[in-house]
């Protein structure tokens, strides 16, 4: 019976030091620098809010403010990007929710002021387009792919 307990023990307590040792691991890849630019956490992470954009409630049929409005939110996109606010925009496939694109947002210290942005899309503006907000917790190496983006396509949108 002390073996047994003993046994046991001992198990418990190489289970216990490998937890413990499993938790000082460091990330032999880890760039301090890296993770400062992209003000991540220990994790590789941070905050960000994901908009999910819906058909809004116009239904005009006005061809040219239609046209203008969509116009204004690529150049609205173009803006929110140079600014290092967007690091993710766009549309979705269609579907039954009439979700009709996403955006992520870096940045942005609460969702008023997100509002406040989103305020400047003319397609919001115009209620072509309505929106959701979510908090979101993704890789803060996200806005990384914004310069190979921003080489790969041939056509302006």
């Amino acid at each position: 019976m002390k073996t047994t307990k003993t046994l046991v023990f001992a198990v418990f307590l190489m289970c216990s030091l490998h937890a413990i040792a499993q938790e000082k691991i460091a990330n032999p890849n880890f760039d301090d620098s890296l993770a400062q630019k992209y003000e991540a956490d220990d994790y590789g992470m941070k905050s960000y809010f994901l908009v999910i954009l819906k058909t809004g409630e116009n239904k005009s049929q006005n061809q040219e403010l239609l046209a203008k409005s969509m116009r204004g939110h690529l150049d609205n996109i173009k803006r929110l990007v140079e600014n290092g606010k967007l690091v993710v925009a766009g549309p979705l496939g269609t579907n039954q929710k009439n979700y009709r694109g996403i955006f992520i947002f870096q940045g942005v210290e609460s969702q008023e002021k997100l509002e406040a942005i989103l305020a400047t899309d003319q397609a919001i503006k115009n209620n072509f387009l309505a929106y959701e907000v979510y908090p979101w917790y993704g890789s803060a190496a996200l806005p990384a792919y914004l310069p190979v983006s921003d080489k790969i396509w041939k056509k302006k949108p």
